[in-house]
């Protein structure tokens, strides 16, 4: 073969090297493209599925809410209705009574605390199975007032406080001051929280009536009250004892102090990853024989979706998903 013919051999091969990697780089910069544009659109038939109107106000099931979490349920009818809202004209009734309408179907369904055993039997009597699913993450949590030199309480300590083996701040590394264990009334959401996730089959003490307070606004007030609060504990939902009360009185809620329990101190974090001790949650609770197409299952489903998630994460709450 004469150097001609070698050399016309090689720009072949080579040509051909090159057209296929030119063919390469053109198909792999289709399909990158093409990927990119299937991404695109997917991420705005998305966007367009978080932000389409599912309900009007008159088509919203019926929900009731505790205080808690009336701001999440507020969230979530507004968003999902695009609608103004009367937040004022929903008729939210709190816990208890919210579990009250809903076991006389009156409600399609509730967004509370986890059931007081009260609640349950009153369901059972009148035939019905409750549904309970978590909805949001939550922390129960203990604060003092913010001269308190506690900063922390271990389970043990905190469970003998309120049996009453514990009585003076010095027992717990504190000053040499009586301590006053306020409590909630029983059926609240507070007090099934605390009776569940604290005391667990312990003895809580009878509170004298002093001590025993009918709202959470109350307790944190009496806490935080330098003359009479020094020495006083309370408890409450974190939601509620941060971001709730804060709006309400940020003065009187920069006078109570969050206890951390066993070394750890209740945040949004904390609660998120389950790493403080009373992590618990907010509930969907609905009559359990509701099928897959009733109103009160296709809106729980909304509240668990990835839309309802995130508005849940934008009022300030800790998403379960």
């Amino acid at each position: 073969m004469d150097k001609k013919h070698t050399f016309l051999k090689v720009v072949v091969i080579l040509g051909t090297i090159a057209l296929c990697v030119a063919t390469y780089f053109f198909v792999v910069k289709y399909y990158k493209e093409q990927k990119s544009n299937e991404k695109l659109q997917l991420e705005q038939a998305k966007e367009l599925e978080m932000t389409k109107q599912l309900y009007t106000l008159e088509t919203y099931p019926k929900v009731d809410a505790s205080l808690a979490t009336q701001p999440l349920t507020n969230a979530l009818i507004k968003d999902f209705t695009k609608q103004d809202v009367n937040v004022d004209e929903l008729g939210y009734s709190n816990t208890h009574p919210a579990y009250l309408k809903l076991i006389n179907d009156e409600v399609d369904l509730i967004v509370v605390t986890e059931p007081s055993q009260e609640e349950l039997d009153l369901a059972a009597e009148k035939g019905v199975e409750l549904e309970v699913i978590p909805v949001v993450k939550e922390g129960f949590v203990f604060y003092v007032n913010s001269n308190n030199k506690v900063d922390n309480l271990t389970i043990e300590q905190i469970q003998k406080i309120y049996t009453g083996e514990i009585t003076n701040w010095k027992e717990v590394g504190g000053s040499d001051e009586n301590i006053i264990p306020y409590q909630r009334p029983v059926n609240s959401g507070s007090q099934t929280g605390m009776l569940s996730l604290v005391m667990k089959g312990l003895n809580l003490m009878t509170a004298p009536k002093e001590h025993l307070v009918e709202t959470m606004s109350e307790i944190i007030n009496l806490v935080s009250n330098y003359n009479n609060g020094k020495n006083a504990i309370g408890y409450s939902y974190y939601y509620y004892a941060t971001t709730m009360f804060k709006a309400i009185d940020e003065t009187v809620a920069s006078n109570i102090k969050m206890l951390g329990i066993d070394g750890v101190k209740p945040n949004n974090q904390s609660i998120k990853d389950s790493t403080y001790p009373f992590t618990t949650a907010y509930y969907i609770v609905l009559n359990k024989k509701d099928g897959p197409d009733s109103p009160a299952r296709i809106l729980a489903n909304q509240f668990l979706s990835e839309r309802g998630q995130k508005v849940a994460e934008e009022a300030g709450y800790v998403p379960v998903n």
